[in-house]
């Protein structure tokens, strides 16, 4: 099995940039969800609730994080890529049931989403000093996650994939599921039963099934949503009220470099 495909997103629900090589850190890829778009009351928003953040797109031209409209490129914003150390900036923000402290990113960052989205929101950063532990349900102590939904890092197989499709009228690309490690080989959904693996020889571990909602059913290029490939998949990857694709991951090692090309190994 091989490493095919890296993503990361630098901005939580905008689009991802695919990556040759990326760091690895605690609590995820390096840029990894770092930045997240808020209302005024620092409540999280994501392609559930506003589709159009599909149609936003980032950049990573240090030391900026660029922001920009995916139809029309030179329409951007630049911010930094490291979040000022302001307590001035310092805001109480949620992602699903916890709170924690963002960092407010730049007035023109949050005017230029403002005007992107037709409605009032705030960029914010994720601070070095702002920890948000993963569920200790599933994940020992010690395991922290940024700003994505609940755990580090999401694995899918191509394989799983390639089944999904032969099942669907209209295919979808692998965007839909937004992952960060993508692999080759194997049989479908496998890795779903994944615990300790390696990439590259660096140790990961994995958790849990991810429990897919209704972002996968958004077109990437533009923001409509259907009623696919959810419902198929409910069709025979229901585990309960849940419908799974792919596997949560945590990293079990210190801070590492994975390739496009690493072996995959359990």
């Amino acid at each position: 099995m091989q490493l095919t495909d890296i993503y990361i997103y630098p901005v939580k629900s905008l689009a991802g940039i695919r990556l040759e090589q990326a760091n690895v850190q605690l609590r995820g890829l390096q840029y990894d969800r770092r930045w997240m778009i808020i209302t005024p009351e620092g409540d999280f928003l994501t392609q559930r609730n506003v589709p159009e953040l599909a149609l936003l797109g980032t950049a990573i031209e240090p030391p900026y994080l660029i922001l920009f409209d995916r139809f029309n490129t030179h329409d951007r914003v630049a911010v930094p890529l490291r979040p000022a150390d302001d307590e001035d900036a310092w805001k109480d923000v949620s992602v699903w049931d916890d709170r924690l402290t963002g960092a407010l990113v730049s007035p023109d960052a949050d005017a230029w989403l403002s005007e992107k989205l037709s409605t009032e929101v705030q960029l914010v950063a994720m601070p070095e000093h702002s920890t948000r532990a993963v569920d200790s349900r599933y994940a020992p102590d010690g395991q922290y996650v940024s700003f994505a939904d609940g755990y580090p890092f999401l694995l899918v197989g191509t394989a799983s994939l390639d089944d999904l499709n032969q099942r669907l009228t209209q295919p979808v690309p692998m965007n839909r599921f937004r992952p960060n490690l993508v692999f080759s080989g194997g049989q479908p959904y496998e890795e779903e039963t994944w615990r300790d693996f390696t990439i590259g020889g660096l140790p990961f571990q994995g958790v849990k099934p991810c429990a897919r909602c209704i972002m996968t059913t958004i077109h990437q290029d533009t923001a409509r949503a259907g009623s696919e490939p959810l419902k198929t998949l409910s069709g025979y990857r229901r585990d309960g009220n849940k419908v799974l694709f792919g596997q949560n991951v945590l990293w079990m090692g210190t801070e590492g470099v994975i390739k496009v090309g690493d072996v995959v190994s359990r």
